[in-house]
């Protein structure tokens, strides 16, 4: 059996679809919907459609008495982040811990790209590898890269068209995040193949702030970090933990240190088993989306 955490948000969706195809998956969530809710049941006859839905559990790893693991050979462990680092480490403390008590095989996590030592929000990533490291478990640490759909949240045009965001002259080595999605959904589905591996996974090409605005039509003429982090902060939409964070990731990518040049071995490519799908192509479609919500 493998269970997926995070099964909800937009990296456990697309983990979820690659292995539709299995019967053996339990989708992880904090808000189970409609379908089976536990090993072996069965829709009614009233609500058949119900029974071709994966089974579902309840997983908060802010409620450590959710965190049933029992029958689950492989755990696909989605990085529980969106926190202080302290409340993250403990959540990936309990989600671990929870696994070893119950039997499960082989966790297999999803960590930060080994050139983002940088940002903020690596320190939660690092401290849980060296947890794994040190656990009985049999595990696979997959380093992704920042996703190209996040990078059209950070660097989206303006109303007029001009991109602001403060990238400098750098650029970021993103991936589209389906193809990270479908790397763990391989490794997940043969995950001894993969043990105590560490698998850098980011773009083959780097995309800076001109290329960025060429897609969209658009133009490029970067801001300060300084303007950044107020607007940020007078937007109200990210919480106070977030705006260093966000402003570090800028400062990084501009710094060139988030452009896939301090990757030694790129194992995205070989992983998927094609050719990755072009990043300007994610970045593109998830500015039109967020410019028509």
């Amino acid at each position: 059996m493998i269970l997926i955490t995070g099964a909800n948000g937009a990296l456990g969706r697309l983990v979820a679809a690659e292995l539709a195809d299995r019967d053996d998956v339990v989708l992880g969530t904090r808000t189970p919907g409609p379908g089976p809710t536990a090993p072996g049941s069965a829709a009614t006859s009233t609500n058949a459609a119900q029974a071709t839905r994966p089974t579902q559990r309840r997983i908060d790893f802010d409620d450590p008495s959710s965190l049933d693991f029992t029958g689950v050979d492989t755990l696909l462990l989605i990085s529980a982040g969106y926190g202080e680092d302290d409340v993250v480490i403990a959540r990936h403390d309990a989600a671990i811990t929870a696994a070893e008590k119950a039997g499960v095989r082989h966790l297999v996590y999803t960590s930060l790209s080994g050139d983002g030592d940088h940002l903020a929000y690596a320190l939660a990533h690092r401290w849980t590898e060296r947890r794994l490291a040190r656990s009985p478990l049999a595990w696979t640490v997959l380093r992704n890269g920042l996703y190209a759909e996040f990078l059209a949240a950070i660097a989206a045009p303006g109303p007029d068209g001009t991109i602001a965001a403060p990238l400098g002259a750098g650029r970021l080595a993103a991936v589209a995040r389906a193809d990270l999605a479908a790397v763990a959904a391989r490794v997940a589905a043969e995950p001894a193949r993969h043990a105590g591996r560490v698998y850098e996974l980011v773009g083959e090409r780097a995309l800076g702030g001109a290329e960025l605005a060429d897609a969209v039509g658009g133009s490029y003429e970067p801001g300060s970090l300084g303007a950044a982090r107020e607007a940020i902060a007078a937007s109200g939409g990210a919480l106070p933990y977030q705006v260093p964070m966000l402003v570090g990731t800028y400062s990084a990518i501009a710094g060139g240190f988030l452009d896939g040049s301090g990757i030694e071995a790129n194992a995205l490519r070989t992983l998927l088993g094609r050719e990755p799908r072009p990043a300007l192509d994610a970045y593109r479609t998830a500015v039109a989306a967020l410019s028509a919500s």
